[in-house]
């Protein structure tokens, strides 16, 4: 299994709305380095899912429900999607702030690669998020 994190701006879709909604797809994904990650992802994978912009902080879990497909938002062909479904909500967020001053996330892509959307997360690095959450 691999683990992976997911960026959102709560005003335009949000954990609460997410578990609302029971399962969604992540469509919109224009950056080609996002787009090899939602490609890369396997059904079962467990995913970060961040709020960004305002409250910068991974609030939850999801799974892939489904493996990439075509995203059905555009005509183009280079683009595709992901069905996610929220696991549970983390039991404290994990600030990037809190993220930035530890030392074991220094490589985190979240860290490194801040304006991607879709990243990667290593083993470590999760567990590394857990124990900042209380899990």
């Amino acid at each position: 299994m691999a683990y992976w994190l997911i960026k959102s701006e709560p005003f335009k879709y949000s954990w609460d709305q997410f578990v609302k909604d029971k399962q969604t797809f992540w469509d919109g994904v224009r950056n080609y380095a996002a787009r090899n990650n939602l490609r890369d992802m396997k059904k079962g994978d467990e995913v970060f899912f961040y709020h960004s912009n305002e409250g910068l902080e991974i609030v939850g879990i999801a799974k892939v429900a489904r493996e990439s497909y075509p995203d059905p938002t555009t005509e183009e062909d280079a683009w595709v999607v992901v069905d996610f479904k929220p696991v549970r909500k983390l039991k404290k967020p994990v600030t990037l702030a809190q993220m930035k001053a530890d030392n074991r996330l220094v490589n985190m892509d979240l860290l490194r690669l801040g304006r991607l959307s879709v990243g990667k997360v290593t083993e470590a690095e999760w567990n590394v998020v857990l124990e900042l959450a209380g899990e």
